[in-house]
Order: C-alpha cells, then sequence, then structure tokens
C-alpha cells in the first residue's frame, strides 16, 4: 500500500521558526501522526493566507503534502487559537511550557493520541483557569503517564510496601515515593498533603483537579517534586520553567513593592 502524498490532519503547532525569507518552520503534534515537522511557505508574508493560521499554539486543521526531508503545509484553517492566552503573559508564557515539555519528550512519527488530547484539553483549560500553576501539574503527572513514567503513589519502590499515611519520600531515580524507612539519604522528603494531591491529580479528571485549592507553600512542593522528576527524565532543564520562575518573582515584588 502506497503512502499518499497529500494527508490532512489536525495540528497543534508546538514551534515556529523562519526558514528563509518568508517560510516558517513547525513543530506541529498531532493525534495520529505524533510529532511531524513542515514547512509552511511564505506565510511570513503579509497577505499570506496560512500566516494567522500556524501561529504559535494554534489548534489547525492542515493539508500536507509529504516532501523528501520535510512536509508542505498546503492549506489551514484554524479551529482554536485560544485568545484568553494570547492576552495574558502568564498565561501564554505556561502554554508555551507545556509544548516544550511535549516537542522535549516526544520522538517525531510516534502516535500518542492520549498525549494530543491532554495537551489540548489542557490549553483550553489554561483560558480560564484561576489556578495555571495547577493545570501545569495535572499535565506534567499525565504527561508522564502517557509516555511511561507514571510515578509509583501507592506502594514503597524500597521494599513494596503500601504506603502509609505519613511523611514520605520522592525518589526520581527509583520513579516515585520510598518510605520513611528506605528513603532517608536516597530522596527528597515528601509531606503527607503533597503525596496526597499528588494522587489526586494522578486519579482525576481535568474538571475534578480545577476545584483543588492549595496553599503557596503545597503547591511549590508539588511543583519541586514533579519539575525535578521531569528534570532527571530528561537530563536536562526546561528553559520555558525558567522563564515562568521569573515571571514569578517579578509578581511577588510587584506584589510587595505595592502593599
Amino acid at each position: 500500500m502506497t503512502t499518499p502524498k497529500i494527508y490532512k490532519t489536525e495540528a497543534i503547532v508546538l514551534k515556529r521558526s523562519r526558514l528563509g525569507e518568508a517560510d516558517s518552520l513547525l513543530t506541529l503534534y498531532t493525534p495520529y501522526l505524533g510529532k511531524i515537522r513542515a514547512v509552511a511557505k511564505g506565510a511570513l508574508r503579509p497577505k499570506s493566507k496560512l500566516g494567522g493560521h500556524v501561529e504559535l499554539l494554534s489548534h489547525s486543521q492542515m493539508l500536507l503534502a509529504r516532501g523528501q526531508n520535510l512536509d508542505i503545509v498546503s492549506q489551514c484553517q484554524t479551529l482554536d487559537s485560544f485568545l484568553p492566552l494570547r492576552d495574558d503573559l502568564w498565561r501564554i508564557s505556561c502554554a508555551v511550557y507545556l509544548a516544550e515539555l511535549v516537542d522535549r519528550f516526544t520522538e517525531e512519527h510516534l502516535e500518542n493520541y492520549p498525549l494530543f488530547r491532554l495537551l489540548l484539553d489542557s490549553l483550553r483549560w489554561l483560558c480560564w483557569a484561576r489556578d495555571g500553576g495547577l493545570v501545569l501539574r495535572y499535565f506534567e503527572i499525565h504527561l508522564c503517564h502517557h509516555l511511561g513514567y507514571r510515578p509509583e503513589l501507592g506502594r514503597c519502590l524500597g521494599c513494596g510496601a503500601p504506603l502509609q499515611p505519613r511523611p514520605s519520600f520522592f525518589s526520581p531515580a527509583s520513579g516515585g515515593v520510598l518510605c520513611p524507612r528506605c528513603g532517608p539519604g536516597l530522596a527528597r522528603p515528601l509531606s503527607l498533603n503533597a503525596l496526597k494531591v499528588l494522587r489526586y491529580l494522578q486519579r482525576s479528571s481535568p474538571a475534578a483537579a480545577s476545584k483543588l485549592k492549595l496553599t503557596p507553600e503545597l503547591s511549590a512542593e508539588v511543583e519541586g517534586v514533579l519539575r525535578g522528576y521531569l528534570r532527571y527524565l530528561l537530563e536536562r532543564e526546561v528553559k520555558s520553567a525558567a522563564w515562568l520562575d521569573e515571571l514569578r518573582r517579578e509578581s511577588i515584588q510587584q506584589t510587595v513593592s505595592t502593599s
């Protein structure tokens, strides 16, 4: 069976960069083709019919032609541009972080429909969420699940015993939680409340998770655990995470100076 030269797919634009004078090089995440790279020819020209439909983080319906090295976007229609994100620096920065995670963790042409749905639903959630950080934590823990890195939160990965309702430890190298006997000196401390939040995020829908209300201290602990786990898996820092940290520091400084 021959592969069709022209094909149609939904796609979320993970990355967009200039290619030559007027073309855009796109990294796309699709429902059934996984991550692909394509060129939108002439997209940077003022009167281009493609330009507005291949913006970063747009969800579009695309018609592509297979090329020798890169596929070519021949037609494109926006399905959702997530407008509320584009008017808010914090929200759009969170969205860029999600896109970078998907780009960093995936190889080209490997289908992962659940991950596509997770990204799409999370971008929609970010448009109205009061706590963007909660969206990120939900996305991070479910990203790990869909990629085969689901952290173990029910049993100690050292001795195998069921975890008791008490403070424990989280070990990125082990892939989950260690009990108070196995964890000291090997992993970072994990409060009981943080463990409960991680478990709740892991088993909940976005609608249920959106009702969580965390103290700043608990939110920071859960963030540290998941960010540390992702950093271990990637063996590098996520660039956009540093930008989120900078935005948060600036926001805190502004709040302090006006109070």
